[in-house]
């Protein structure tokens, strides 16, 4: 018996083995952007052209345990830093729900949060002012957003993200402090919006934290 408890032992070693290294490997390129990726997330007047901006392709785990290929805009100075992110992301199978160019939802970002869809550039003034925010200088991604929301007053506008507005149940693809999301952009110096009093912005990374 105890033979066979070994070798039952030892094969299930050699399958978790064979299988993690059936896993694909994690990949990114960084390439000029494309103007599909900027149709409708770029006009005239935008704070950054798009000669500063580079479209990041790059593996991601999605909620079904699958891998896939992702698309981010981002400012060149930050692609590298961007890839360094994603790659530790990946090595720890943290979950992504989907990953392209906020231009695929028109520019619109509140049609890009209720996707979950994860994304960086986009030409847009920070709500409610005439300031600039971070995403248009391609200096922040918002990840998960309908795990991690945009919270006011202790609501948020998006119904599929009420049960997470209750932050102490960690469940996959969120966002908290010591957690693989929160450390692997800790690592490259960016903000999270996690962080801030006034209102919490739990899908927010950026360069500046603001």
């Amino acid at each position: 018996m105890r033979l066979v408890a070994l070798l039952l032992g030892a094969g299930l070693a050699l399958g978790a083995a064979s299988t993690a290294a059936a896993a694909p490997q994690f990949t990114a390129e960084v390439a000029p952007v494309r103007w599909a990726d900027l149709r409708f997330s770029y006009r005239a007047g935008c704070p950054v052209g798009p000669a500063e901006l580079r479209t990041v392709r790059l593996s991601y785990w999605g909620f079904d345990g699958r891998a896939r290929v992702g698309s981010l805009v981002v400012n060149q100075r930050v692609a590298r830093d961007v890839v360094m992110v994603f790659r530790r992301l990946y090595r720890g199978r943290f979950p992504i729900r989907r990953m392209v160019p906020v231009s695929r939802y028109r520019g619109s970002d509140d049609a890009s949060m209720a996707a979950d869809n994860t994304s960086a550039f986009n030409c847009r003034f920070v709500d409610g002012t005439t300031r600039w925010s971070e995403h248009a200088y391609g200096r922040a991604i918002d990840v998960n957003p309908i795990e991690n929301p945009y919270v006011s007053g202790g609501h948020t506008s998006h119904r599929a993200s009420r049960a997470y507005v209750e932050r102490s149940r960690r469940r996959p693809g969120m966002a908290y402090e010591g957690g693989a999301l929160v450390r692997a952009f800790d690592r490259i110096g960016w903000g999270w919006g996690g962080r801030w009093t006034s209102v919490k912005d739990y899908q927010h990374f950026s360069a500046s934290g603001s």
